[in-house]
């Protein structure tokens, strides 16, 4: 198996690599030397300072994040949206289109990880776009109580034409995400999913693609209806230690995309990231690990990960 050096300064660590489907960062890297020309690595640290603190951190939860982590699915959320602008004639001011609105797939690629969320997304674009004509509205609402009523019935409706798209049957979890959750299950470790969508579609993607044993065996579920602010803020994560019962730095999260990264992060958990084709681009530098998916990673893998992250005062 090929190996890599890399050269950390400051302070002066080295750290020893061995091809796999993964690259690990560290906060300075100065060099990086290999004896293979493959391009994707799996890090065994020696050590990593990431707090104030002296002791290394046990797994005890592995949490997932649901779209594009259990199934690659922004293609499919954009697919709805734009279903749902048509359904109900939705024309903003600034269009000069005589179609509906229709997000494409370079707008859509860089806009689903700028602003997490069904309703924010709609509410920002609108905000920036003028606020449409509708066969809900003949005339673009003014105040808030009408504007909320639109983002709602085109929420709605689109969370509806969603879940029709996920039971036809088309739809797979991505590569790896069933056998890491029953190692994980089979180890005695918590699990648990956190979603920034609507509950309800969150619970019909989970049911049509992980199973109800898995679902209902899950030790904590949170979507974006559970808490006030979504992520990038780090609310959602900080409440599933709470009802997990465990240290915020005992907890794993699978993410995709900067915006849960940044979630994860930010209430002190460890990440990894296991990108699509959308978020492959993205600055994942406070990552521990980059996957293109999981079908190569194991539960053991990302304990040792944990158990390897020393944390230095």
């Amino acid at each position: 198996m090929a190996s890599i050096t890399i050269l950390v300064s400051p302070p002066n660590l080295q750290y020893s690599l061995s091809s796999r489907n993964s690259l690990f960062f560290s906060p300075t890297i100065t060099r990086l030397r290999t004896s293979s020309s493959s391009s994707s690595y799996s890090l065994t640290p020696k050590s990593l300072a990431i707090s104030a603190s002296s002791s290394s951190r046990a797994l005890e939860a592995l949490i997932f994040d649901c779209d594009g982590v259990i199934l690659e699915s922004e293609h499919l959320h954009r697919q709805a949206y734009n279903d749902a602008f048509s359904h109900f004639n939705v024309r903003c001011p600034s269009s000069t289109s005589d179609e509906p609105l229709n997000w494409s797939l370079e707008f859509y690629d860089v806009f689903q990880n700028q602003v997490g969320g069904g309703k924010p997304k709609m509410r920002w674009y609108f905000k920036e776009h003028g606020w449409p004509t509708s066969t809900i509205f003949q005339n673009p609402p003014e105040d808030d109580s009408d504007r909320a009523k639109l983002i709602d019935t085109l929420q709605d409706w689109k969370t509806e034409r969603y879940k029709q798209i996920i039971k036809s049957g088309t739809v797979k979890p991505r590569p790896g995400v069933l056998r890491l959750m029953d190692e994980a299950r089979a180890a005695g470790k918590k699990l648990a999913v956190c979603s920034a969508a609507t509950k309800s579609s969150v619970i019909m993607c989970l049911e049509n693609l992980i199973g109800l044993d898995r679902f209902h065996g899950l030790d904590c579920f949170l979507a974006g209806d559970d808490v006030k602010v979504k992520k990038p803020d780090p609310s959602i994560y900080i409440t599933a230690a709470e009802k997990l019962g465990v240290s915020e730095s005992n907890c794993l999260v699978v993410e995709d995309s900067v915006i849960g990264l940044q979630a994860a992060t930010g209430a002190g958990m460890l990440c990894v990231i296991t990108y699509t084709s959308s978020t492959a681009d993205q600055d994942f530098k406070e990552a521990i690990a980059i996957y293109p998916d999981l079908s190569d990673v194991r539960f053991n893998d990302l304990e040792s990960l944990l158990q390897d992250v020393v944390v230095t005062k």
